[in-house]
């Protein structure tokens, strides 16, 4: 059994639909705390042995009855956490965001399980120091979510190996859009915010440039498609469970080239069809100072563990997540 926590949110789900599709494995079990009232139908079309609340799991794995079961996992691919980069209750952040995948790091270290966790590239802050995965320990995120990342990240390569899973890897998610993220409301992708902004008023509204040599709507993203970001944490499932793991280490995931938010919203407007329509705006007080304006994924370290399959286009990636799952009737992979 593979255990998929945050299995119901957007990375989570489509891991699953790699699994389900791809490997033809449906003996998961998908862990989550679904709060939004549509979250379940990212479940929808997935194939699923059990489904466990996350403050279940960890009583599950060390108290729980069904002892088959445990000695039965795989692996664990931690992709639960709280995402939202304006959370403001660090305590949450340092419970769901640190403890609890300490916990999960050390039932894994003690069962010789292997454990695959996300990252973020928020961790880079304002990216003055580059977005090269080699090095993490002088970053300074920007904000508390970032942060509870990041010093999770500097835990784990704390950790000596015989305290550590068989095989394990931490994955820096940069800009990650594309099916099933409908959910995330305000923290959805801007590509899912175009296509809703501009189906409804005719026009879709970018930042201005209020960094100066920034001009309006050139803020650079390492913009990566959902089913790429999923591809590559099912890549090293497989070579642990095939006993010949990718070696361990925290990877970048991005595509390795930036690309402006113009850019991304022009390429839903397009592929909707529609001759595009930008309008710019001032930002939100709550994001001045805390707002990357840049990030570029370093992939020379995911490429040297092996993984070198090309990355989705950003204008093919969009077309995709627009024409077969934003313009449908349901839009669910």
């Amino acid at each position: 059994m593979i255990v998929v926590t945050g299995g119901a949110g957007m990375i989570g789900s489509i891991i699953a639909w790699h699994l389900n599709t791809k490997l033809g494995r449906d003996n998961l079990m998908i862990v989550d705390h679904i709060t939004h009232e549509a979250q379940w139908q990212n479940l929808a079309h997935r194939q699923y042995a059990q489904y466990l609340d996350k403050d279940q799991l960890l009583s599950w794995l060390q108290n729980g009855t069904e002892s088959k079961a445990r000695t039965d996992i795989e692996a664990v691919i931690h992709m639960g956490a709280i995402s939202a980069t304006t959370e403001r209750d660090f305590n949450k952040l340092v419970e769901s965001n640190i403890h609890y995948s300490q916990n999960l790091w050390t039932w894994c270290a003690d069962n010789n399980v292997p454990f695959f966790y996300a990252s973020s590239a928020a961790t880079y802050g304002d990216g003055n120091l580059g977005y090269d995965d080699a090095s993490i320990e002088n970053l300074r995120p920007l904000n508390g979510y970032g942060y509870s990342k990041h010093f999770f990240d500097q835990w784990v390569l704390r950790q000596e190996a015989e305290d550590s899973p068989p095989a394990w890897a931490g994955f820096k998610f940069f800009n990650v859009y594309g099916p099933n993220e409908y959910h995330k409301e305000r923290m959805a992708s801007v590509a899912f915010h175009t296509f809703n902004q501009f189906s409804q008023t005719g026009t879709m509204k970018l930042f201005k440039g209020t960094k100066a040599g920034v001009e309006d709507g050139m803020q650079m993203r390492d913009f990566v498609y959902v089913k790429d970001a999923a591809d590559v944490v099912v890549h090293f499932l497989n070579t642990a469970l095939s006993n010949k793991p990718a070696p361990n280490g925290i990877y970048n995931i991005g595509t390795g080239k930036a690309r402006s938010f113009k850019d991304l919203a022009t390429a839903v407007m397009t592929g909707m069809g529609k001759a595009p329509h930008i309008t710019y705006i001032d930002m939100p007080a709550d994001l001045q100072g805390k707002y990357q304006y840049f990030t570029e994924a370093s992939m020379t370290k995911l490429i040297a563990a092996g993984y070198v399959t090309p990355f989705t286009s950003l204008e093919d990636g969009v077309k995709d997540y627009v024409q077969n799952y934003l313009m449908q009737a349901d839009p669910y992979c």
